[in-house]
């Protein structure tokens, strides 16, 4: 049986960050407005979600640059994340859960992170701005089109990447939706993440289609 949180309360949570932050570190980069599934089943994080659910709070999600966070050898994480929003739970299977995630804002970590008894690492952690509210450059339609096209075809073969409606009218938001679906390195979508100018993000994105001409004029 599944179950939705109220967006209000969780939008209110997520203003008091909690400290330390609870982090989940996956061999990914997660952007804000980005959509993630995740499928858990260890106690540590199994506990984790309970706690979200009670508190209504997000938990962050760091990409692991190095090693493993379930013990063989030791992990490297980056120092910026993005704070993740439960939407939905399942649970199909006892012992599993079924999560559908939305990124909402990217933090800083403001110390070492360290595992705790039960495995779960935890940082002190601060938030970072957000994007400013940005059109897309006239230069820059093209790319924006398509993405536009891009998640049409997408959509047509079953898949729907992108959480509704689609903000092709925000420069940050299309420059992020390009970086998670574009067959680029881990490091480089960890650096355009963590860019902070939302129209330079999104000119490098241009730039990077029109090298492999995937946009051209």
């Amino acid at each position: 049986m599944g179950s939705t949180l109220d967006p209000r309360a969780t939008a209110a949570a997520e203003a008091a960050l909690p400290s330390p932050l609870p982090l989940f570190p996956l061999p990914l980069v997660l952007f804000p407005g980005g959509l993630l599934p995740l499928k858990v089943f260890e106690a540590r994080y199994l506990d984790l979600v309970g706690h979200c659910l009670r508190t209504q709070q997000p938990f962050g999600v760091i990409c692991l640059r190095a090693g493993a966070e379930v013990g063989r050898g030791p992990a490297r994480l980056e120092r910026v994340g993005v704070l993740a929003r439960i939407l939905e739970v399942d649970s199909e299977q006892s012992g599993i859960l079924k999560l559908h995630c939305i990124g909402t804002h990217r933090f800083r970590l403001r110390g070492a992170a360290a595992q705790r008894a039960d495995g779960l690492w935890t940082a002190p952690a601060e938030t970072i701005d957000d994007d400013e509210p940005l059109a897309p450059a006239e230069a820059l339609l093209p790319t924006v089109q398509a993405l536009a096209q891009a998640a049409e075809a997408l959509k047509d073969e079953g898949m729907e990447p992108f959480a509704v409606p689609l903000r092709l009218d925000d420069a940050g938001w299309v420059a992020n939706r390009w970086c998670e679906i574009l067959p680029i390195s881990l490091a480089a979508k960890q650096r355009l993440m963590e860019l902070e100018d939302a129209a330079t993000r999104l000119t490098l994105i241009d730039e990077f289609l029109r090298s492999k001409q995937v946009v051209r004029g």
